[in-house]
């Protein structure tokens, strides 16, 4: 039975985009570019999850000021 990727890779911050067509998609913590997503990858070669994933974080938004400006 194989195993399903619970992991998120657009979620982490070690990941990014690269401007190579060959491999798109890249991973700063295991430092790799690859065409499929770099948990699958980690997945497929270790058997394990993504030990290095760490959710990016987010910008808190501030609450529009409601009312009339003169």
């Amino acid at each position: 039975m194989k195993k399903t990727n619970p992991i998120d890779c657009f979620s982490c911050k070690h990941f990014y985009v690269t401007w190579d067509a060959n491999n798109p998609r890249g991973c700063k913590a295991f430092g790799f570019k690859t065409r499929r997503l770099p948990s699958d990858v980690v997945l497929e070669t270790s058997g394990d999850d993504c030990l290095k994933y760490s959710p990016k974080k987010t910008k808190v938004k501030k609450p529009k000021k409601d009312g009339w400006i003169a």
